[in-house]
C-alpha cells in the first residue's frame, strides 16, 4: 500500500509539473524567446554579409579615395577584416541571445576569473593562431595571389585570416592551414624569379658552335618575351652525362612566368638545333651477334 501511495503522489507531482511547463503561457513565453534568438541569428548573419559588400566596395573603390596600395596587400586586408568583423558581430550577438536563455553575464563574467586557466589552456592554440596571423601581416610575409611553400604544402594563398591561412595547389586542393603552425615559409613571388633549362648536345658536336646557336636564340627570345627582366644567358658547359654534354641557360624573369619562360626557351633551343643539324643525344645500345659470319 504504501508504494502504491508513493507512486501515486509522484504521478500527481508529475503532472502538476507538466501541466506548469505544458501551460499555453509558458510555451507562449518559449516559443517568444526561441523566435527572438533566430531573429538575432539572422540578422546577425545579415550584418555579416552587408559589412562584407560595403569593405568589398571601399576596397574596389580604393582609386576614388586616393588609396595606393598593392594588389596582393589589398586582397589580404580585405580578407582580415571581413573575418575580425565576423567574430566581432557574433560576439555581440551572442550576449542578447545569452540574456534571452536567462543565462546571467555577470555571473559569467565572474566565473571568468575562476575558469580562466582552463579556458587558457584550451584557447592555447587559438590565441597561438591569431598572434602569429598578426605577425605574419605586420611583417608581409606573404598575401593573397602569392605562390609559397608552407610545411611541404605549395599552392597560391587563396585567402589569409587572423587565424588561418589558405592555400590552393596546382592540382586544385585546398590546404587549410592554421597560422600556428607555420614555422617557415618559402616565398616565390618576392623579386626576380629564375628560369633555368638545361640543353645536351651529342659528344661528337662542336660545343663552341652550339653555344653560338643557343646565344643567338635567346637574344631572340628577350626581344619577344616581356617576362624576361635579364637574359636568357648561356652560361656554357657545367657538366658531363653518360652521352652527352650539357649547356645551362638561365634568365631573370618576373615572379610566376619562370615555368612559361622555361618552356619556351626549350621549344625555341630545340628549333634551332633542329635548323642547325646539331644532335640532341638520346641513348643507344648497340648489339653484337657472335654467330654473324663475315
Amino acid at each position: 500500500m504504501e508504494i502504491q501511495q508513493a507512486f501515486s503522489n509522484f504521478t500527481d507531482e508529475m503532472k502538476i509539473m507538466m501541466a506548469e511547463y505544458l501551460s499555453p503561457d509558458k510555451i507562449g513565453k518559449v516559443l517568444v524567446k526561441a523566435t527572438k534568438i533566430i531573429l538575432i541569428i539572422i540578422l546577425a548573419r545579415l550584418v555579416i554579409r552587408i559589412t562584407n559588400a560595403l569593405i568589398d566596395k571601399f576596397i574596389d573603390n580604393r582609386d576614388k579615395v586616393k588609396l595606393k596600395l598593392d594588389e596582393s596587400r589589398i586582397n589580404t586586408a580585405k580578407g582580415v577584416l571581413k573575418s575580425i568583423t565576423r567574430y566581432t558581430i557574433y560576439f555581440i550577438a551572442l550576449v542578447p541571445i545569452l540574456a534571452e536563455m536567462n543565462i546571467d553575464i555577470k555571473s559569467i563574467i565572474a566565473a571568468a576569473g575562476i575558469g580562466g586557466l582552463a579556458i587558457g589552456f584550451g584557447a592555447q592554440n587559438l590565441v597561438k593562431d591569431i598572434i602569429t596571423g598578426f605577425f605574419i601581416l605586420f611583417e608581409d610575409q606573404f598575401a593573397v595571389g602569392d605562390y609559397i611553400e608552407i610545411e611541404g604544402k605549395n599552392g597560391v594563398v587563396e585567402e589569409m585570416a587572423l587565424r588561418i591561412t589558405k592555400i590552393r595547389d596546382f592540382s586544385g586542393d585546398l590546404h587549410i592551414i592554421p597560422n600556428g603552425a607555420i614555422t617557415k615559409v618559402t616565398n616565390r613571388c618576392r623579386g626576380n624569379m629564375r628560369a633555368k633549362v638545361d640543353m645536351s648536345i651529342a659528344y661528337e658536336e662542336n660545343i663552341e658552335r652550339a653555344i653560338n646557336v643557343l646565344k643567338r636564340a635567346s637574344e631572340s627570345i628577350s626581344k619577344e618575351n616581356n617576362d624576361i627582366i635579364e637574359g636568357p644567358i648561356v652560361l656554357g658547359v657545367t657538366s658531363f652525362g653518360a652521352s652527352d654534354v650539357i649547356i645551362t641557360i638561365i634568365a631573370k624573369v618576373k615572379p610566376m612566368s619562370q615555368w612559361e619562360v622555361e618552356r619556351i626557351m626549350r621549344k625555341r633551343f630545340k628549333e634551332v638545333f633542329d635548323e642547325e643539324g646539331i644532335e640532341i643525344p638520346y641513348p643507344k645500345r648497340v648489339v653484337y651477334n657472335e654467330n654473324t659470319s663475315e
